[in-house]
C-alpha cells in the first residue's frame, strides 16, 4: 500500500487540487420545481438502512444504533445516515430496506434502499449485492408493478459509491500503474448505472462525491487521528473530478438536468475546518475503536467478551467508527449540502 501511494502521489495530488477548482462550475444546473415523494437508494454503508443479514458481523449488532433508536437497526452509524437526512429534507420516511419490504407494506410508498453495506460498483471483498444487481432487483420490482411510473416520474435516486471498489482493489494487490485505469473504470460504470436508473423511469438522481478517503480513521490513526493522508485524498480529487466531467456530460445527452452531484467532499472538509458542530472536539478521531490489531468497532471474542470501546459523548464525534461518521457526522455533512439542496429543489 505504501508503495502504491508513493507512486501515486505527484500524479492525484494535482488532479485533487483540479477537482476542488472543478466542483465550483460543473453540475450546477437548477432543477427548481421538482418535488419528490419518493427515494430509491443504491450503493453502499454510507446509505444502507437496513439490507445487511443480521447474522454479519456490523450494523446489527451491539453498539451500532446506540444513538437512534438506541438499538442496533441496520446502519453503519450510532444513529441515522445520509439516507435518512435526505428524507427529512424531501419531508419523508427514510425508505425502506429492499430485505423488509414484504413485511412493511405501508412503507413501500416512500421509495426504496437496495443499498447494501460494504458493496462497491463491481464485486468487493464481501458477498453482498453489488450496483449492477442492486439495480436489478429495482428492475423487478417494477415489473412486479409495485411503483408506476407516475410513483417513478416523482422520485429522485440517491446513488453512493464511497471507496469500496478502491480498497477492494488495494487488497488484491492491484498495481500502481493500474490504479488510473481502474478509477476511470470505476467511474464509467457508476455512470452507467446512473443512466440506466434513470431509463427506468426515474426523474432526478443524486450522486455523492467521493469522500476524502484520506481522512477516515481508519487512514488518520496511523497519524495520531491528527492530520488527513493527502495521497489518499488525491485518490478522492481524480475520481471526483471524472465524476464531475460524467455527470456533465450526462446532463448534455438528457437535456433535463437529471444528474446531481453532492459535494460529500466538500461538506467533509468544510465540517473538519470547522470542527463539526460546537460538540466536536477532534473531527478525526472516531468514537467507536477496537481494542488490538485485528479488532474493530462491534468486536467481540469467543467468550463474548467486548474488544472495542465506545467514547462517553458520540455526539461529541464526528466519525462513528473507522469508516463511517456518527449520526452528529452526517448531522454536519447534512448542514453543509443543505444550501445545495435548497438551490435545487425550492
Amino acid at each position: 500500500m505504501d508503495t502504491i501511494k508513493a507512486l501515486l502521489f505527484s500524479f492525484f495530488h494535482l488532479l485533487f487540487f483540479l477537482s476542488g477548482q472543478q466542483q465550483q462550475v460543473l453540475g450546477h444546473r437548477q432543477l427548481y420545481g421538482f418535488r419528490p415523494t419518493k427515494i430509491f437508494v443504491f450503493g453502499d454503508s454510507y446509505v444502507d438502512t437496513g439490507n445487511i443479514p443480521k447474522s454479519v458481523l456490523g450494523s446489527w449488532k451491539e453498539p451500532y444504533g446506540l444513538t437512534f433508536p438506541g438499538k442496533p437497526a441496520g446502519r453503519f452509524s450510532d444513529g441515522r445516515v445520509l439516507t435518512d437526512y435526505l428524507a427529512r429534507f424531501v419531508g419523508i420516511k427514510s425508505p425502506i430496506a429492499y430485505r423488509w419490504r414484504k413485511i412493511a407494506l405501508k412503507n413501500l410508498k416512500y421509495g426504496m434502499n437496495f443499498a447494501f453495506g460494504g458493496t462497491g460498483v463491481f464485486d468487493t471483498l464481501v458477498a453482498n449485492p453489488n450496483m449492477t444487481t442492486q439495480i436489478d432487483f429495482f428492475q423487478q420490482v417494477i415489473k412486479e408493478a409495485v411503483y408506476s411510473p407516475a410513483d417513478l416520474k416523482s422520485s429522485l435516486a440517491l446513488v453512493s459509491a464511497a471507496g469500496n471498489d478502491y480498497s477492494t482493489y488495494v487488497a488484491v494487490n492491484g498495481s500502481a500503474e493500474g490504479f488510473q485505469p481502474f478509477i476511470t473504470k470505476v467511474v464509467n460504470q457508476l455512470t452507467l448505472n446512473m443512466k440506466r436508473i434513470h431509463g427506468l423511469g426515474v426523474r432526478k438522481i443524486l450522486v455523492p462525491s467521493l469522500p476524502p478517503l484520506g481522512c477516515l480513521p481508519q487512514s488518520t490513526s496511523k497519524l495520531s487521528f491528527q492530520q488527513c493522508n493527502e495521497t489518499e485524498n488525491s485518490l478522492s480529487g481524480f475520481h471526483n473530478l471524472l465524476l464531475q466531467q460524467a455527470v456533465a456530460k450526462l446532463n448534455n445527452e438528457t437535456k433535463d438536468s437529471a444528474f446531481v452531484i453532492l459535494d460529500l467532499f466538500g461538506a467533509f472538509m468544510t465540517t473538519f475546518k470547522n470542527k463539526g458542530s460546537s460538540k466536536t472536539e477532534n473531527p478525526l478521531m472516531p468514537c467507536c475503536v477496537g481494542i488490538g490489531k485485528d479488532s474493530s468497532c462491534g468486536s467481540v471474542d469467543d467468550n463474548g467478551v467486548k474488544l472495542y470501546t465506545v467514547c462517553a459523548k458520540p455526539e461529541a464525534s464526528f466519525f462513528w467508527d473507522g469508516v463511517h461518521p456518527s449520526q452528529e457526522g452526517w448531522q454536519s455533512v447534512y448542514s453543509a449540502l443543505k444550501p445545495k439542496l435548497q438551490q435545487i429543489y425550492c
